[in-house]
């Protein structure tokens, strides 16, 4: 059983106070700035695209997309053998629909951090201009990045960090040291008796053993075994699904100094916000949706993801490596935040490019490059999609400070 130590028992909240305590954590990070509430609440995206005159936004390819292709969504992210490369890192939304409804949701996202950066409002303008350059480059030269352009300084500093990793790292920030046991705090909470016995059952899956030996070299022919696992309350827009945290035995009982650990992450799997292309064929099965949109958009992750029942409930599961990183871009130059701009919407237009053939590659560059401005180098409904999406979500952010904010203070 997990542990718990004396100055997070207050923070532990029971299996019967959780979608409450859930709540008002959700709302409470959301409240801490403009970029956290548009990262939390990909449903009033989705809100306005419904609403909005959506008539000059291009209808582009049936592929792939994120869905809900924030900044937080992207970073670095390891492969089976170790190689690392900036990738999209959350599928959760993923559906096969119109590729330009990541750009703009990118778009609003960098904007949104540009805003808490306190950078001036031209910066918003050449940042609008960057991300379509990046995404159109990308598209151009099929995945390809020119040699002559340099990785923005954050992704140097990220992929550096992602490199030197190790699962020490991992351990002391999920596991509060190399001890092969969870303590339960504000982090992670306990479990039901029914998901704790749930959670052996799945580990015994063929699926989910093939899953754990395919990451670097531990024995095909080990039996796992489930060490310890919690309820773990992390993200969010994710709040209030289930999500735990496994920790697994991969060596026959043979672990020493943290050797044959590893941390699994299972997340329940729901319907998507985003719009689809109605005549797609997808998955019906939304963990089933999900991995197959992972392997089409960040191949180094979605080989690393597996499908399973939980307790009824369809679920997708993977293994926490210490390189998987997330982008945090609050506090940007003017500069970095172009070329940031730039190089996330390269890395999202790679992910799509890579679903494309020649022909509708083509196709869709010809009709991105239809509408172009007259006062700025990027298409009109581009520059009006985000400058709307700030205004919609500026006011939503106010009020949800208002409701949540002032009455915690109270």
């Amino acid at each position: 059983m997990p542990k718990s130590s004396s100055q997070s028992k207050s923070e532990i909240k029971l299996p019967r106070f959780r979608d409450a305590a859930l709540v008002e954590r959700r709302n409470l990070k959301m409240a801490r700035s403009i970029h956290a509430y548009v990262r939390g609440n990909t449903a009033k995206y989705y809100d306005w695209l419904k609403q909005a005159e959506i008539s000059s936004i291009p209808q582009g390819p049936a592929i792939w997309i994120c869905g809900d292709c924030h900044t937080g969504n992207l970073g670095p992210v390891a492969n089976a053998k170790g190689q690392i490369d900036i990738e999209i890192r959350d599928l959760d939304q993923t559906v096969i629909g119109n590729p330009a409804n990541d750009l703009i949701r990118l778009g609003l996202s960098l904007a949104t951090a540009v805003r808490s950066s306190d950078l001036p409002g031209v910066i918003t303008a050449k940042m609008i201009e960057s991300l379509y350059a990046g995404y159109v480059h990308a598209l151009e030269r099929n995945g390809r990045l020119s040699q002559k352009l340099e990785h923005p300084l954050l992704i140097q500093t990220v992929m550096k960090k992602a490199v030197k990793r190790t699962w020490k790292c991992l351990a002391e920030e999920r596991l509060s040291g190399l001890e092969p046991e969870i303590t339960l705090g504000k982090k992670f909470w306990p479990l039901l008796k029914k998901e704790q016995s749930e959670i052996d059952l799945v580990f015994e899956r063929p699926e989910l053993q093939d899953l754990v030996t395919m990451i670097g070299k531990r024995d095909e022919d080990a039996k796992l075994r489930v060490l310890d696992s919690a309820y773990w309350v992390k993200g969010c827009s994710s709040l209030g699904l289930l999500r735990y945290i496994v920790l697994i035995d991969s060596m026959d009982g043979k672990v020493q100094r943290g050797k044959g650990l590893c941390l699994m992450d299972l997340k329940e799997a729901t319907k998507a916000l985003a719009p689809r292309y109605s005549d797609a064929p997808m998955p019906k099965d939304n963990a089933l949706r999900i991995v197959e949109g992972a392997r089409h958009l960040s191949p180094y992750l979605g080989e690393r993801m597996r499908v399973s029942k939980f307790l009824d409930t369809s679920v997708f599961i993977r293994e926490l490596l210490p390189q998987d990183l997330k982008l945090e871009i609050e506090g940007m130059g003017e500069q970095e935040a172009q070329n940031l701009a730039f190089y996330l919407a390269f890395v999202v237009g790679r992910a799509h490019v890579r679903q494309m053939d020649d022909v509708a590659r083509n196709s869709w560059i010809k009709e991105l490059k239809r509408n172009q401005s007259k006062t700025i180098d990027a298409p009109f409904w581009l520059w009006r999609s985000i400058v709307e999406l700030i205004s919609v979500h500026e006011a939503g952010y106010l009020n949800h400070c208002r409701l949540y904010a002032l009455s915690h203070e109270k």
